[in-house]
């Protein structure tokens, strides 16, 4: 998007009904879509306003604003245009941070009650802004909330700019909590859910029979001489599965890879999805590799580690790569319904739909008890009708279920943005924050979460309520 540049004040109409949006995914899976949502009516399109060299606009008759009366107020306006106008070349010049500071004095001379010229005075500042270095700069956040807000959220421009912002705020936030953070292992809840995803994956299953030395025992239940034989690192951590030890299950992998182990290959995949689980890919990603390029390993072991990668570089926005191998997967694994299953999740971030209900078809005939299958292809074919106090019911219950679910919070802080709750909401986009998988989903739940901050403190200086749907 081009740089927005210093616009004229314009008169316009009172403020319309604003209200943030969050784009809600699934588990290890990040929706799309902007941070900000307008009227569901059709959004007026302006075309770009250039640089201004015009007059004020006329103060209204009603009272209110910074100054007692009328005359007070118009004086305050004429001395806000004056010190705009002084920033506006200023910016033409390149001297951003003497532009701002021109547009900082506007702010502070416009009369309240000006609303459209304090919108513009905002959107000039957050203008000069954007040419500075973004991550030293919190306080674009605000200003472009208050353009979004003052204007009625009916400037697309502004929104996209809103939009940009929130983004690279929330991404530079990320990366330096994410290098820091602690590898945090999901709740068991989260975990098997996440295995479940999953229908044609060998190392969620149960141990197979023979695979586990203790089921060697004499019918007295006595261990046979079997019991002193040592278990593989791999067997030990499917055991640990069972017994939903996770934690215990990278280092008991590793320990099979480094011996060279019977189940090297499954050790190697094990060992790659809690990576992923703990939100470590650059970990996982080298451990998948090598498993997809085992010729001579279980089909089903190499499908499935195309099929991890291939959602692990979703996740990372690299769509072509996820692409490649949600196909290769398909190549190898043709009756694999995992392999539908999510490249249809890709295809539905990608806006392909027609194609996503395909695969998620195909999943469907594949495993037609596929009751997730069935789900997204509903989700891609309907629209999703709100029910904001049902909502709230469901997330509550899984929250309870499941206390570090960062997807629950996430949609909690939805919820409660929609309701008017932005304290309550920037609660719990915290909470996911801090129990975020990637750097990419932390860098999206800062966005949210700095994006109610910024509504509520508008809202505050400008005694706007927030809206409820």
């Amino acid at each position: 998007m081009a740089a927005l540049k210093p616009v004229e004040s314009q008169s316009g109409s009172g403020l319309s009904r604003w209200q943030l949006a969050v784009a809600i995914g699934a588990p290890l899976l990040l929706g799309a879509g902007a941070v900000y949502l307008w009227n569901k009516r059709t959004v007026s399109k302006r075309s770009e306003r250039k640089a201004p060299e015009g007059s004020s606009s006329p103060v209204p008759k009603e009272e209110g604003g910074r100054g007692e009366n009328e005359s007070e107020g118009l004086s305050l306006l004429d001395r806000a245009q004056s010190a705009k106008n002084k920033g506006n070349k200023f910016f033409k010049a390149g001297k951003f941070e003497q532009a701002i500071q021109c547009y900082t004095e506007a702010i502070s001379l416009c009369p309240l009650n000006q609303k459209q010229d304090l919108s513009t005075f905002y959107q000039n500042r957050a203008a000069a802004f954007e040419q500075l270095v973004w991550s030293t700069l919190p306080s674009n956040c605000v200003d472009v909330t208050a353009v979004c807000i003052l204007e009625g959220f009916q400037n697309q421009q502004s929104m996209l700019l809103a939009d940009r912002v929130l983004k690279l705020l929330g991404k530079e936030k990320a990366k330096e909590k994410y290098k820091n953070r602690e590898p945090l292992m999901p709740s068991p809840q989260f975990i098997k859910s996440y295995f479940n995803s999953f229908t044609d994956d060998i190392i969620s299953q149960p141990l197979l029979k023979g695979e586990n030395p203790d089921e060697d025992k004499d019918k007295e239940g006595e261990a046979a001489d079997i019991r002193g034989t040592e278990r593989s690192g791999y067997q030990k951590a499917k055991q640990y599965m069972e017994e939903e030890n996770y934690d215990k299950i990278i280092s008991e992998c590793t320990k099979e890879i480094e011996t060279k182990g019977k189940y090297v290959a499954e050790a190697l995949l094990l060992r790659a999805t809690f990576y992923l689980l703990i939100g470590n890919a650059t970990a996982a990603q080298p451990d998948l590799d090598m498993v997809v390029s085992m010729k001579d390993a279980n089909v089903k072991l190499r499908a499935n580690a195309l099929i991890k990668r291939g959602s692990m570089y979703m996740q990372q926005q690299q769509s072509q790569l996820s692409t490649q191998d949600f196909n290769m997967a398909a190549d190898i694994d043709p009756q694999n319904a995992d392999v539908y299953h999510h490249r249809g999740q890709l295809k539905i971030l990608l806006d392909n739909v027609e194609e996503a209900v395909d695969d998620f078809d195909e999943c469907i005939r594949l495993r037609p008890d596929s009751a997730l299958a069935q789900a997204q292809k509903c989700f891609a074919l309907l629209q999703w009708k709100q029910d904001l106090d049902k909502g709230l019911e469901l997330i509550s219950k899984a929250i309870e279920i499941d206390n570090k679910c960062d997807f629950a919070y996430e949609t909690m802080g939805t919820i409660e943005v929609q309701r008017g709750n932005l304290a309550k909401a920037i609660e719990m986009f915290s909470k996911a924050i801090n129990l975020a998988k990637s750097e990419m989903e932390m860098a999206h739940l800062y966005s949210l979460c700095d994006a109610a901050y910024a509504q509520t403190e508008v809202a505050k200086k400008y005694g706007l309520k927030p809206p409820t749907l």
